[in-house]
């Protein structure tokens, strides 16, 4: 009997457990006569990457000495029937979006872990409202950033 019990009490345990699962188990979804099957929306155009034309440096300043450099390249998420204002925008969006860069800089966002994620965040949100601004929320969807490297004068 005292090598009888151990297996009358697994066995005793897989059928309680066999027992709850069935009785706690959801009820199974009822088909829907009248369910329409309703297809993702379609987007109006592609996205396409509209590769900044060239690198962007910004110098990082100690005092009155800059103490390193900033090397970063941008694409942006654009609408691909919108790619012509872009290309024919890029200057004015150069310019602002440096503008957005050097203000990072000075406000001590490429010191120290300035790759992490919630300062990589506080930046590219910065730089795609001013893209948006620039060019239109309709047209510029996203920035990238491709490159980014840091190096000390």
């Amino acid at each position: 009997m005292g090598k009888l019990l151990p297996v009358i009490l697994v066995v005793l345990g897989i059928g309680a457990g066999v027992g709850a699962g069935l009785a706690l188990r959801p009820d199974p979804p009822a088909p829907e006569a009248d369910a329409e099957v309703v297809a993702p929306p379609v987007p109006d155009t592609a996205l396409a990457l509209h590769e900044m034309g060239s690198q962007f440096m910004i110098p990082i300043v100690d005092g009155a000495r800059v103490t390193s450099m900033v090397v970063m390249q941008l694409a942006l998420e654009v609408r691909e029937d919108q790619k012509a204002i872009v290309a024919a925008s890029e200057p004015r969006l150069r310019d602002r979006l440096l503008q957005v860069m050097f203000d990072h800089a000075n406000s001590g966002g490429f010191d120290g872990m300035f790759t992490a994620n919630n300062a990589m965040g506080v930046l590219r949100q910065a730089l795609l409202e001013t893209a948006q601004a620039t060019l239109g929320a309709d047209v510029v969807r996203g920035v990238l950033i491709t490159d980014i490297l840091r190096s000390g004068v």
